[in-house]
């Protein structure tokens, strides 16, 4: 069973900076596609970004408010999420994902095709 944990986050002043990870507890993410989804207070969850093993593509929802780079660094097994120039509607909780699912850019950032579940962590942006 993988368990996903994902340190990183905290409050920021709008137009800051924060680096959300998402690395395994106890297990590497070797094969793993990862995605980022995010959800804001009141709202459903939503696809941020995904990226493949060993990170040949990369997809981003449509989003702006959630669009953030995405990379992953396959030595650590930690997905990063850099979130900059943070506005305050990017308060959220993000949680990433993980799946061995075939890589596809249509159902990338959809949540049914992951398996695996981290609790998130919470980004409050506010000055």
């Amino acid at each position: 069973q993988l368990q996903l944990v994902e340190p990183g986050g905290g409050l920021v002043q709008p137009g800051g900076s924060l680096r959300v990870s998402c690395t395994a507890s106890g297990s590497g993410l070797d094969y793993y596609a990862i995605g980022w989804f995010c959800q804001a207070p009141g709202k459903e969850r939503e696809g941020v970004s995904c990226i493949s093993y060993p990170g040949t593509n990369t997809r981003y929802a449509n989003s702006v408010k959630c669009r953030f780079p995405i990379s992953r660094d396959n030595v650590r097994h930690t997905v990063y999420l850099q979130m900059d120039s943070l506005k305050p509607e990017s308060t959220a909780v993000y949680c990433g994902a993980a799946t061995r699912s075939p890589y596809s850019p249509y159902t990338a950032v959809d949540a049914k095709r992951y398996n695996f579940w981290g609790q998130g962590t919470q980004v409050a942006v506010s000055s």
